[in-house]
């Protein structure tokens, strides 16, 4: 005869607790006393308890939630996320908050994460979010864990998140401008308060500063990681005093910063170099092929799934996760040009003067003095 099935509720009636108080307990949860701990385990042993493996018998669901679709970041990131959610047999749900349309509740803020865990959500990563406490508070009363790539502010300690070496990768870039001369480096396209734009761009500024250079402020542009914000340095290059080398805060900011040197009738890299963030897509296909900082996109999408796959099977993590970065070197950077100085028009036609001078007078038969 098979032994009948030993519930839950009959190991938290035993131990005296409540039954939530007994799933933290075999979940691992720290929030209960040691003396409850004990009695639930006590219980567990007494009746012969087994706990179903988590998530059996329905698959999990992470809900990941991006600002905007329409970038090659995007894109490359997701690669990885559903690669990771194919291996490991869970199931990605995709909203973005970028678009036109404009849902209530606001998709990745607090009353959102708790309508999704209503839905089944059983997980979160939220991209290029802002979190507060109230994202964090919000998933932990649901004990749904939360996992943030690439934090747009600064986020709660102790918050799972999953980055690149931003500051590293500044200094990357920077290091291979000045390697080839530059001096005069522009700074364009990332988002005020954005974490990982304030990292890139304190790496730039400090590489700068071990090599003796003072940053011009007029060359620090910041914008929203777009097209438009490379686009828009186009009077920059017009100016008296450009930049010979930009650093482009991601690959998209890089190619609008193409446009704008095409428009102004400046070639890339002989008159200007640039540089971007990221190793996307876009940076081979550009003409010519994007000198950029690589920040391993697909193994960041990967890593994020597994992290929150990891939480919501009660495994152990170590917050922050970042992945290294490397500059990958192709064609849009090259050694700095030496513009030589054009004298004015009249010291030409002085200088061509004074020559025509000496080379009539080499000419000229010499007449012997007269006595």
């Amino acid at each position: 005869m098979a032994k009948p099935t030993v519930r839950l509720a009959a190991v938290a009636e035993l131990a005296g607790v409540s039954k939530a108080t007994a799933s933290k307990v075999l979940n691992d949860r720290p929030d209960v006393s040691q003396d409850a701990r004990a009695r639930v385990h006590e219980a567990v042993t007494s009746l012969g308890y087994q706990s179903p493996p988590r998530g059996a018998g329905k698959t999990l669901h992470i809900w990941v939630a991006f600002n905007t679709l329409g970038n090659h970041y995007a894109g490359t990131l997701l690669d990885g996320l559903l690669d990771e959610a194919n291996s490991l047999d869970v199931q990605i749900v995709l909203s973005h908050w970028g678009g036109p349309s404009r849902p209530q509740p606001r998709v990745g803020s607090p009353a959102w994460l708790r309508r999704a865990h209503t839905r089944g959500a059983g997980g979160f990563v939220l991209i290029t979010s802002p979190v507060t406490a109230s994202h964090v508070d919000a998933c932990r009363q649901q004990q749904t864990p939360l996992v943030v790539v690439d934090p747009s502010t600064h986020v709660p300690p102790g918050t799972m998140t999953v980055g690149a070496t931003n500051w590293r990768g500044g200094v990357q870039a920077t290091e291979h401008l000045l390697t080839l001369g530059h001096q005069r480096i522009a700074f364009i396209g990332a988002a005020v308060d954005s974490t990982p734009g304030d990292e890139r761009l304190a790496g730039f500024r400090q590489t700068m500063e071990s090599a003796g250079l003072s940053v011009d402020p007029a060359l620090v542009r910041t914008g929203e990681f777009r097209y438009e914000d490379g686009l828009a340095c186009l009077d920059l290059l017009r100016s008296d005093n450009p930049p010979t080398a930009i650093f482009a805060a991601c690959d998209l900011v890089a190619l609008g910063v193409f446009e704008a040197a095409r428009l102004a009738g400046i070639r890339v890299p002989e008159d200007l170099s640039v540089i971007g963030f990221d190793d996307s897509y876009a940076a081979l296909g550009a003409s010519p092929p994007l000198t950029t900082v690589r920040q391993p996109l697909t193994e960041m999408g990967r890593l994020a799934v597994r992290t929150a796959v990891a939480a919501a099977r009660g495994e152990a993590f170590s917050p922050p996760l970042e992945l290294a970065t490397t500059l990958v070197v192709r064609g849009s950077t090259g050694p700095v040009r030496v513009r030589a100085q054009v004298p004015p028009d009249d010291c030409l036609q002085s200088a061509s003067m004074d020559s025509w001078r000496r080379s009539t007078s080499a000419m000229s038969p010499k007449r012997s003095p007269r006595n």
